[in-house]
């Protein structure tokens, strides 16, 4: 059975776990650490440099970067988990009933799949919220729409690797209906490698969310993203580097941090990498 220890033995698990972990308290606690309000505005200290009245300097309207990179925390956190929540309850609900239904549904919902993952996701993604429009809950919904092939194709290629397993036809034989086999007897089984890939999609969802915001797509201001943060860092680049040097290694340590996690957690339940090491 997997553990945290086990885990933080593999190449970058430790730094993972503890990337992870701060990012989710940071998240979490986001108003009672952060020393300022996210949209405090001051002025007369814009652009400041980093100081002990603010660690991480200003922005342009002297709002403090420290507090705003905080909250940003949890915009990006709060839309990438609630992107995977939402289209991997989807994607395995679909890949499931493509997998156990007539030959005519499975090829029907495949080539929705097909016709999804035909577009680059940042490609579709992006043409979807123009057309919809910007704000967080269509950025959620609308990019949800995207991963839901990823992890649809590997629900239906898991359950008709098992569906007809032994215990999963001593189970029909018996009697049981179709909605207890795939809770207690498809789902566990095929949980495993959707759970690694949704952790490996966790970044992939992060930039996305980054881009659309920097593009004026996603999150709109004044609540602090750090797609937003990353632009007004660029706006005033030749008058302050720190705004875009802070919020981009804030996206590179989040995205790193659920990269390695997934790769440590994919090792672990791979047996063939599991023997190796």
């Amino acid at each position: 059975m997997t553990s945290l220890a086990d885990l933080s033995r593999r190449p970058g698990g430790l730094f993972a776990l503890v990337t992870v972990t701060l990012l989710c308290v940071v998240a979490v606690a986001a108003p009672l650490i952060s020393p300022y309000g996210p949209n405090a505005i001051a002025p007369g200290n814009r652009l400041m440099d980093p100081s002990l009245q603010h660690l991480l300097g200003t922005d342009h309207l002297g709002r403090d970067i420290l507090s705003r990179l905080i909250h940003g925390t949890r915009v990006a956190l709060g839309v990438s988990l609630s992107v995977i929540a939402v289209s991997l309850t989807a994607g395995v609900a679909l890949g499931v009933a493509a997998a156990l239904s007539p030959r005519a549904i499975d090829l029907f919902i495949v080539g929705v799949f097909d016709i999804v993952t035909s577009f680059p996701s940042v490609i579709l993604a992006l043409a979807l919220v123009a057309v919809f429009g910007p704000g967080l809950g269509n950025v959620v919904l609308l990019v949800s729409v995207v991963f839901v092939p990823h992890f649809g194709r590997i629900a239906r290629a898991q359950t008709i690797a098992i569906r007809n397993s032994p215990f999963i036809e001593a189970e029909k034989v018996l009697g049981a209906q179709t909605w207890r086999v795939i809770l207690h007897h498809v789902t566990p089984n095929i949980i495993g490698p959707i759970f690694v890939l949704a952790c490996m999609d966790i970044p992939v969802v992060i930039t996305i969310e980054a881009g659309l915001s920097f593009l004026g797509l996603g999150v709109r201001p004044p609540l602090a993203s750090w797609g937003n943060l990353l632009n007004d860092g660029y706006i005033y680049l030749d008058q302050s580097v720190w705004l875009a040097t802070f919020s981009g290694l804030a996206l590179i340590l989040a995205t790193l941090g659920f990269a390695l996690l997934g790769e440590a957690l994919r090792d672990m339940l791979d047996p063939r990498l599991r023997r190796a090491t």
